[in-house]
């Protein structure tokens, strides 16, 4: 027999507020036709930041499981992870709002990633608004 629980609001056991809600990674949601199920904790983002490279030093505008970013060259950057990844597998995308040659070279290690920026001469230039956006499992 299956269970619904219909609620408009969950809070902490005081009723003082919202509360911690825990999600399993077995879970899943419906699609927006309603058609397909697809699991909740692999469509989530698990690593992300979002930088300024061109001012000579890094400025991070924000993060999220980013413990640094260390600028490694001219137009070479290199993220490292707070929280692993559980193998190299996974997904990335990074992207520069003023220059068309970015990309990644092979060092996606369970830890880090590293990415350059390029200019149309395919010569790595600091970069302006670079983001990073990482999509896989967690340890």
């Amino acid at each position: 027999m299956t269970s619904q629980l219909n609620v408009d609001t969950i809070v902490d056991k005081a009723g003082s507020g919202g509360t911690n809600v825990k999600v399993g990674n077995t879970s899943t949601y419906v699609s927006d036709g309603g058609n397909v199920t697809q699991n909740t904790v692999q469509g989530l983002a698990k690593a992300w930041n979002k930088f300024q490279g061109d001012a000579g030093s890094i400025s991070v505008d924000d993060s999220f499981n980013a413990s640094s970013l260390e600028d490694i060259e001219a137009g070479g950057y290199r993220s490292i992870y707070t929280n692993n990844m559980n193998n190299d597998d996974y997904a990335h995308s990074v992207s520069s709002a003023f220059y068309s040659g970015i990309g990644s070279d092979t060092d996606t290690t369970t830890s880090r990633i590293r990415y350059f920026n390029g200019n149309a001469s395919g010569v790595l230039v600091d970069g302006k608004e670079i983001a990073l956006i990482i999509m896989g499992d967690l340890a």
